[in-house]
């Protein structure tokens, strides 16, 4: 049970999987803590798990015997999206390991699709479609070279860069905020990290750590700087000397019809693509026989309906049941199978509108039955289906914002977003809203501010906003694990509210506090 529990809480967990599959009620842990015992946990399966198993009961894949043999399993799940690919996946066996980064759900599709289009497509072109990889924890990339050896063969490795930015954090003291981490690194990892560096005297100016993380506002880490240190110089020396700047090493190796193989990020794709096209095309063959046998059954009913007396007349003279199938089938032309239902069906079926309905559901089955056919015989409509069905996952699954920053080109960014599902940001001469704030500025008064109107097409990543400046007092410090002594952040008199002109009876000729 405890295998299985840890591999449970990890589909759960939205900071180790990109999507995650399972839908989790209680504590699931963190990237610092480990989760509850199961007892205290309840789980179902999340949206992109249904979609992994949707097709399981069309014959969409091969059921083998489990362990035991005493039940059947799935060789392999219909997967509707490419779950190795979204997620990625890390394990060790005899003699090899695989270690594949997560990307993004939308732009993956979006590459796979383009492949279905054009099987010739080059691994440039795949990357318009998928710049790099796309960690849950957000965070920025730095460099792509590695990415492209990874993609390219299938080992490469890849830099990880915390999101970080200067602001005052006091009203006298700067800091640095850190809103993203590379991926599996916690903030306790970091903090205890910097409060290392800092009794060994390798990192200086550095006061405080303080982690105001929460579910409202997401990761918040803040490291107060002394005054007269650069806050850019010590943030270069924490991303070479901490957690914060990460190495993700890319290992692309997987199961292919059992044998392990290391791909890119093209046969990756090309043997996704294969699997869907097996999916989809059994999944027609399962469908159209259903609805061959359903016609069968209804042309079988309607000759009963319309020949009802007859019917009635033979079941009467018959000795048993055995007889009365024996006997219809040969008088009015039937199969066996044909016979049984008919000899199975209540008699409330053999009434005028149900003759109205076995009509309608008949010229239903024969055009779907035209449709099953007409997309098993042509590889191009087969393949036209294989594209339709992902296209229409990124509205089920709500992912299509990428977490991570990939340096790249203006032209690429615009055009990652608009495959991605953004619509890529127009020059603000020529915007809507820009316009807008134009026209109104127009007509302003004079002295007046100009309106700042911001594109709404230019938001490619999804972050919350800024939270309120934090208070020091509300979480343990890195002065009180050094031993240090520090003043409270946000002091103001009891007497006094900070920011008033009014002088403080308590404060010097230059209106400064003293305490």
């Amino acid at each position: 049970d405890t295998a299985i529990y840890d591999a449970l809480v990890r589909m759960a967990q939205p900071f180790t999987m990109r999507l995650p599959l399972i839908d989790g009620h209680g504590n699931f842990g963190s990237l610092d803590d480990g989760p509850a015992a199961s007892r205290y946990t309840e789980a179902r399966l999340a949206p992109a798990a249904i979609l992994m198993a949707t097709g399981l009961d069309e014959d969409t894949v091969e059921f083998i015997p489990n362990y035991d043999d005493q039940l059947l399993q799935p060789e392999v799940l219909p997967a509707a999206f490419p779950n190795l690919l979204v997620n990625g996946a890390a394990g060790i066996a005899v003699g090899m390991a695989t270690n594949m980064a997560p990307h993004n759900l939308v732009e993956v599709i979006s590459a796979a699709r383009h492949l279905i289009a054009h099987p010739g497509a080059t691994l440039d072109d795949l990357m318009r479609f998928v710049p790099g990889p796309d960690l849950p924890t957000g965070g920025k990339i730095v460099g792509l070279d590695g990415i492209r050896d990874a993609y390219e063969s299938g080992r490469g490795a890849f830099r990880t860069r915390a999101t970080a930015r200067i602001e005052n954090v006091t009203p006298r003291r700067k800091g640095i905020v850190v809103t993203e981490l590379p991926w599996g690194v916690g903030p306790e990892r970091v903090k205890e990290k910097i409060a290392e560096l800092v009794r060994a005297k390798k990192v200086q100016g550095v006061t405080a750590v303080d982690d105001y993380t929460d579910r409202q506002q997401g990761l918040r880490l803040v490291i107060e700087i002394k005054n007269g240190f650069n806050p850019d110089a010590i943030l270069e020396q924490l991303y070479r000397l901490t957690p914060l700047e990460e190495s993700f090493g890319i290992n692309n190796v997987a199961l292919v019809d059992g044998q392990p193989r290391t791909m890119g990020l093209k046969d990756l794709l090309e043997v996704y693509v294969a699997h869907r096209l097996d999916v989809v095309r059994r999944r027609c063959l399962y469908r159209r026989r259903n609805a061959e046998e359903r016609l069968h059954l209804g042309e079988g009913l309607l000759v009963a309906i319309l020949n009802v007396d007859e019917v009635i007349q033979v079941i009467r003279t018959s000795d048993d049941a055995a007889q009365a199938r024996e006997r219809r089938v040969s008088v009015f032309d039937l199969s066996e199978t044909q016979g049984t239902y008919i000899l199975d069906m209540p008699l409330r079926r053999l009434t005028k509108f149900s003759r109205i309905e076995l009509e309608t559901e008949q010229g239903s089955l024969r055009t779907t039955i035209d449709e099953l056919t007409a997309i098993l015989d042509s590889d191009a409509l087969l393949r036209e289906t294989v594209s339709r069905r992902p296209g229409a996952i990124g509205n089920v699954v709500h992912s299509a914002v990428p977490c991570r920053a990939v340096p790249c080109s203006a032209a690429a960014r615009r055009g990652a977003a608009r495959r991605a599902g953004a619509v890529a940001c127009t020059p603000l001469a020529r915007c809507a809203a820009n316009q807008r704030s134009s026209r109104r500025d127009a007509g302003r008064k004079p002295g007046r501010a100009p309106t700042t109107a911001r594109c709404p097409h230019a938001v490619r990543r999804q972050r919350p906003c800024r939270p309120p400046r934090p208070d020091r007092r509300a979480a343990p410090s890195l002065g009180a694990t050094l031993g240090r002594s520090l003043p409270a952040a946000g002091h103001r008199h009891r007497h006094q509210p900070v920011g008033l002109a009014k002088k403080c009876r308590r404060a010097g000729a230059r209106g400064r506090c003293r305490v």
